[in-house]
C-alpha cells in the first residue's frame, strides 16, 4: 500500500492511497478462501482533524473459481485433474521445496488428449532455460575460470554489430542482468541482424539474443558446447537425467507434454537441434526442483558472488530488480523477505519458478497451454502462504 499527500500552499488537507486488496470467502467450517484479487485507490479529504472517504476505485479485478476441496487440489489427482479442466489445461507440473528439500513432485492432466501425463513428463520450460545458462557461467567464474566483467568481444563478436563499438562493452555482468541494449530476438528487426538499441550497461531491456551471444563467447572460449558445460557443471553433480537443451536420440518423445492453444487445439513440436542459452530446456519437474533446491543450498558459489546474483544489478521498478540470472522481488512480507522469480513463456507454454531464500522454499509451475498463466495465482498462494500473495501483489503491480 502507498500514501501520497495532498496538499495546497503548503498545508495537508488529503491523501490518495493505493494498493491491492484480496477478497476472501468464509465457508461453514470457517475456513477462507480466495475469492478475487483487485487494485484500489481511494481519496480521502482532511476535515476536522479526521480522514473521511472521499471517493474510492477498485478495478483491475482478477475473480478466482470457487474452489474444490482445499485438502485435496494440487495433491489428489482426481480433484486437480477436475479443477484443470475448469481452466482449460491439459498438463499441470508442481514442484515444491519445504526447508531447502523437495517436498513435493506432482504431476496431472494430459500430455495430449486421451494420454495421461506421467510423473516424469518432459516438458519444454522455454525461458526458465537462462537461469541454467546464467549458474553453468558464475560456476565458470567461481573457479576461476571466466570473469564477471572481462569483455566479451576477446572472445566473440556477432558479425551484426562487430563495427559497433559498443559491442567492447559487453560483459557477463551486462549479458546476465539484461542491459545488452540488443532487442529480445534478432527476427523482430525489419531486416532480421542483431543491432544496439541502446548502450550497454545503461538500462534494462530483456534480451534472449544477450544469453545466445553470451553462449557462442563460452563455447569459443572453452571448446565445449552449452550441453556439455551445462552437462559438467550441473545435470551430471545434480542428477537431472532429463534435462537437456537438444532433443537427441536420448529424447524420449514418449513422455513429452505436446503444446496446446486456448482452445486444447494442437501446435506443431518444434525439436530443437542446436542448444539456445535462452529458450527451449527441456526437463522434468523433478529434475528442475533438484536445481532450485541447489540455488536454495548455495549453488556451489563463494558467499560473495551468490550476493552479486542476487544484488541490484538494474532496476526494473519499485519493488524489483534484476540481478544476474533472475528477477528479484523485494520486500515480499512484512519480514522484508525477497524473492528470485523466472518464468517462461512461448506458444503452448508457460512455467515459471520461485525461490524463497530465507524461508528456504522454493516453487515451480509448468503448464503445456496458451493459458497456463491461469493456474499460477492460485498454486502461488496454496504453497507459499503469505509469501505467495506478496509475490502475487508485486507480479500485479
Amino acid at each position: 500500500m502507498e500514501i501520497y499527500p495532498l496538499e495546497k500552499n503548503g498545508v495537508l488537507y488529503g491523501v490518495i492511497q493505493t494498493g491491492i486488496h484480496n477478497f476472501y470467502a468464509i465457508e461453514d467450517d470457517k475456513s477462507e478462501y480466495l475469492t478475487s484479487i483487485a487494485k484500489f485507490t481511494h481519496i480521502w479529504i482532511l476535515e476536522n482533524g479526521n480522514f473521511k472517504l472521499s471517493k474510492g476505485l477498485s478495478y483491475d479485478h482478477k475473480d478466482f473459481e470457487k474452489p474444490f476441496n482445499q485438502e485435496l487440489l494440487f495433491t489428489d489427482k482426481n480433484e486437480t485433474e477436475k479443477w484443470l479442466k475448469q481452466k482449460h489445461i491439459p498438463a499441470l507440473g508442481i514442484g515444491f521445496v519445504k526447508d531447502g528439500k523437495i517436498e513435493q513432485i506432482s504431476v496431472f492432466g494430459e500430455l495430449q488428449t486421451n494420454k495421461p501425463a506421467p510423473i516424469n513428463t518432459i516438458w519444454n520450460v522455454a525461458s526458465m532455460t537462462k537461469p541454467i545458462t546464467a549458474i553453468v557461467a558464475l560456476k565458470l567464474i567461481n573457479a576461476g575460470k571466466w570473469d564477471l566483467d572481462e569483455a566479451i568481444y576477446k572472445y566473440y563478436t556477432d558479425p551484426d554489430v562487430a563495427n559497433d563499438p559498443r559491442a567492447k562493452l559487453l560483459t557477463t555482468r551486462i549479458i546476465l542482468s539484461h542491459q545488452t541494449g540488443f532487442p529480445n530476438w534478432r527476427g523482430n528487426n525489419e531486416d532480421g541482424k542483431l543491432s544496439f538499441e541502446f548502450e550497454s550497461g545503461t538500462k534494462y531491456q530483456y534480451s534472449g539474443e544477450g544469453y545466445e551471444y553470451l553462449r557462442k563467447a563460452l563455447e569459443k572460449k572453452f571448446k565445449k558446447s552449452l550441453e556439455q558445460l551445462a552437462s559438467e557443471l550441473i545435470f551430471k553433480p545434480l542428477k537431472m537425467k532429463d534435462t537437456r537443451f537438444i532433443w537427441d536420440e536420448k529424447m524420449d518423445s514418449t513422455r513429452f507434454a505436446k503444446w496446446h492453444n486456448e482452445k486444447g487445439e494442437l501446435y506443431e513440436t518444434q525439436k530443437n537441434k542446436t542448444a539456445n542459452a535462452a529458450d527451449n530446456l527441456l526437463t522434468t519437474v523433478e529434475d528442475y526442483s533438484k536445481f532450485l533446491v541447489h540455488i536454495l543450498n548455495g549453488a556451489g558459489l563463494s558467499d560473495k558472488l551468490y550476493k552479486e546474483m542476487i544484488a541490484d544489478q538494474v532496476r526494473i521498478n519499485d519493488y524489483k530488480h534484476f540481478g544476474l540470472g533472475w528477477w528479484v522481488d523485494e520486500n515480499i512480507n512484512n519480514h522484508k523477505d525477497f524473492a528470485l522469480v523466472h518464468g517462461g513463456d512461448d506458444i503452448g507454454v508457460h512455467t515459471i519458478a520461485f525461490i524463497v531464500p530465507k524461508t528456504k522454499q522454493a516453487l515451480l509451475i509448468f503448464t503445456n497451454c496458451d493459458n497456463g498463466t491461469n493456474a499460477f495465482a492460485e498454486i502461488l498462494v496454496k504453497f507459499l502462504g503469505k509469501n505467495g500473495e506478496g509475490i502475487l501483489n508485486i507480479e500485479m503491480k
